[in-house]
């Protein structure tokens, strides 16, 4: 078995065809197909079988994925830290996020300290993002809301205020604020089910009884603003995602707490890994103190509401 026989499989493996496997490194297909044939070939097994136009991995394929895996973030890891003796000059650092909004400051200040290092910044929803940390597809990533989880670390970084958008000729827009029970019946807009700031606002409106007119579902806050601009209801939003606009007015809820969060989060098996760790000790600095990992790990994720 050679090194360039599991480098192609998990090419392959990782985007599941062969032309792009070939695409990403730097070979023809045939070269991939050969490769991968006799990875297979040498021991008897069958890692892909075709469905159509379509190729899936085998149990053993699947296995094997999780193998080779484990052994390219190891093999990045050492990259790493040759990289690192002499002084992180070079190197990729993969971050995961749900929104450009809370990473925006780390990247900065992580570009600040290490200019000489390329990174990659890979924006989704947080089912997606949390999958990529998972696969070692990235090397951190930034969630709204992390369940435990003890193959995670997750370090509580921001909170922001949920507000309330409505347009400029709503009733609303003349008040410097909303109580809860001013939703009562109202026409709402709101995210798909999981997003974080839905589920926070929801949990507010359930805590109190309140029952808003839920009339249209997006899964896309610029959509989501374009909606309200145009009269069709209410919408909800983190401050920190709101977006100035003549048409639209965003107050806050004044009788309640309602906030989203954001965590950076990594393996705890790679907190030690060269740039984790340079991308932790920045967002130490943000935060103004730098904890040890095993106080971090003891640190629970605060609720998506609170009252």
């Amino acid at each position: 078995m050679r090194h360039t026989q599991l480098r192609s499989f998990h090419a392959v493996a990782q985007r599941l065809s062969f032309t792009a496997a070939a695409r990403e490194l730097g070979v023809s297909q045939p070269t991939i197909t050969t490769q991968v044939k006799s990875l297979e070939s040498e021991f008897g097994v069958e890692l892909f079988v075709r469905r159509g136009r379509r190729i899936e991995l085998t149990e053993a394929g699947d296995g094997l994925l999780d193998i080779t895996r484990r052994l390219f973030a190891d093999e990045k890891e050492a990259a790493d830290f040759l990289n690192e003796t002499r002084g992180l000059r070079t190197g990729h650092l993969r971050v995961g996020a749900v929104g450009p909004y809370h990473v925006t400051d780390m990247l900065a200040a992580f570009n600040a300290r290490h200019p000489g290092l390329y990174v990659l910044v890979t924006v989704g929803n947080s089912r997606d993002t949390l999958r990529d940390l998972l696969d070692y597809r990235t090397d951190v990533a930034v969630l709204a809301h992390v369940d435990p989880d003890p193959r995670l670390v997750a370090i509580p970084y921001q909170r922001h205020r949920v507000v309330v958008m409505c347009p400029v000729d709503h009733a609303f827009a003349q008040r410097r604020g909303l109580r809860v029970r001013d939703m009562e019946g109202q026409r709402l807009i709101v995210r798909e089910a999981g997003s974080t700031t839905r589920r926070a606002f929801d949990q507010a409106m359930r805590d109190t009884g309140v029952r808003p007119n839920v009339v249209m579902e997006i899964g896309s806050r610029e959509s989501i603003r374009e909606a309200v601009a145009k009269g069709i209801g209410l919408g909800v939003v983190s401050e920190a995602e709101f977006i100035p606009d003549p048409r639209i007015r965003a107050l806050p809820v004044t009788d309640a707490e309602i906030y989203t969060y954001a965590h950076v989060v990594h393996l705890r098996e790679r907190q030690n890994a060269r740039l984790v760790r340079a991308f932790l000790d920045v967002l130490g600095g943000l935060l103004g103190a730098s904890p040890s990992p095993a106080a971090r790990s003891r640190r629970r994720p605060p609720a998506a509401s609170r009252r």
